[in-house]
This record gives C-alpha cells, sequence and structure tokens, in this order.
C-alpha cells in the first residue's frame, strides 16, 4: 500500500543572512515524490497558486526555480477565470507532488471546493501523492487554523480539508508588531479549534498517515509545538524537535 503523505511547512518570511530560504524545503518535499517510482528519471510536481489569485509573478518564480532541470517536472495549475487543463482529475492524479502556495486560505479553500479540488486531492493522497505547501498551502490540509485571511488580527477558521485531524499554525512567532503564539493557543484552549502543530519559520512536518513523522527545518534552532488543551481552560505547549535539513 502506498504511503499517503504530507508535508506542511512555514516558510522562512525575511531570511537572515547565510540562510537559503525555501527552497530545501521545496526540495525535501520534492524528495518525498521520488520514492513513488523509483525509475521515473523526473519527479512530476504540479504548482497550485490558487491562494494568490493565480498571481503571475509567483508562477514565475517557480518556473525560474526549475527552468533547465531534468529532474523536476513542473505543470502549474491555474483555475482563474477557469481550469487551465482539460482534466483536473486526471492532471493531478498523474503527478508526485502537489505543491500549494501560501496566501489567503479562506479564499483558497473556497475556490477548490467550487471546482470540487477536496475530492480529487483527498483522491490524491489515498493514491500516494505527496501533498505539500506553505502557509495557506499548509493549513489547508488540516481541520483547522488561525488566519489573517479577514483581517490583520488572527481568527478563527474551522473549516479545513480535514485530512490530518489536526489545527495548524504557521510562522508561530511573536514580533515586537505581531504576536502569534497567544492567539492560536487561546482558540485551542478554548476549544474553537482541536489541538495541533504549529511550526516556526523554516520548520515543516512530514506526517505519514495521520501522525506526525518528523519535523525538518533549516533554519537552526526554529521547533514545531504540539499544542494540545489542557482540560482547565487552558492548553499545553510542548516543543517537537526538528531535525536540521
Amino acid at each position: 500500500m502506498t504511503d499517503r503523505q504530507i508535508f506542511a511547512f512555514s516558510g522562512v518570511l525575511v531570511p537572515r543572512p547565510g540562510e537559503r530560504g525555501n527552497l530545501p524545503l521545496v526540495e525535501h518535499a520534492l524528495d518525498l515524490g521520488r520514492t513513488r517510482w523509483l525509475w521515473e528519471a523526473a519527479v512530476r510536481v504540479c504548482y497550485l497558486p490558487t491562494a494568490v489569485g493565480d498571481d503571475p509573478a509567483a508562477v514565475a518564480a517557480y518556473q525560474q526555480v526549475f527552468a533547465g532541470r531534468d529532474d523536476v517536472d513542473l505543470s502549474v495549475l491555474s483555475l482563474f477565470p477557469r481550469p487551465n487543463v482539460p482534466d483536473v482529475r486526471k492532471h493531478l492524479l498523474r503527478q508526485d507532488v502537489v505543491l500549494v502556495e501560501g496566501g489567503s486560505l479562506v479564499n483558497l479553500l473556497a475556490v477548490w471546493r467550487g471546482h470540487g479540488l477536496p475530492e480529487v486531492l483527498a483522491e490524491c493522497w489515498e493514491e500516494g501523492v505527496v501533498l505539500a505547501g506553505s502557509g495557506a498551502g499548509s493549513q489547508c490540509w488540516h481541520a483547522g487554523a488561525p488566519t489573517d485571511a479577514w483581517s490583520e488580527q488572527l481568527e478563527t477558521f474551522p473549516d479545513g480539508l480535514g485530512l490530518l485531524p489536526f489545527s495548524n499554525a504557521v510562522n508561530h512567532h511573536d514580533t515586537p508588531q505581531r504576536r502569534r503564539r497567544a492567539p492560536y493557543r487561546r482558540m485551542v484552549a478554548r476549544a474553537e479549534l482541536p489541538g495541533g502543530y504549529a511550526t516556526e519559520d523554516g520548520v515543516g512536518l512530514h506526517y505519514v498517515g495521520t501522525e506526525l513523522a518528523e519535523a525538518v527545518t533549516v533554519r537552526p534552532g526554529a521547533r514545531a509545538w504540539r499544542i494540545e488543551p489542557n482540560g482547565r481552560g487552558g492548553c499545553t505547549a510542548q516543543a517537537v524537535e526538528a531535525r536540521p535539513i
């Protein structure tokens, strides 16, 4: 039986001097997909920029990254103003990796549901296609998430795809300008969201089936967190060490 795999990660929002940025996280997702067919020369990757409205600049960035590479067969699924492939289901099922861009979680899932993608992506997952993404592309696979899709404040979104029974928070750190940790933990404590996992910048979660297999990171010292309600109106936060990649 083919493993069902999801790789959900937080992108590096502001790389520090000497850091490699997000590409190693993307490459890790591709490596997971390469294990499906060892005899294939190239990993087949479909990039979905739905959460940024199929922004041509986002598409061009990925096309530039993978230009000239014989080991990556990149396609793009655009949904605006209509799908750019004749059969979305057939196209996605022939991929090794589905890579979802970050952006608006609310808009992403509304558009996907309008096009019937939740059922197709669940089928892809069951067939062993690796589902991956950052930001909204990380949160969408989970049961719910905190999101700033409606306003600058993090609000509860309890209507994810639910392939994973956990909630998910990304870029789980506080800055002088914005607090991200407390709102998510409060949502879990109040049972507005189920317990789940949060990732700091540069950290990814590799799930096999519906269990966390490991956390990985491109940023030294960055971690994931397991957040659970404590039954007394609060929550517990347990650090999950991440393997450097």
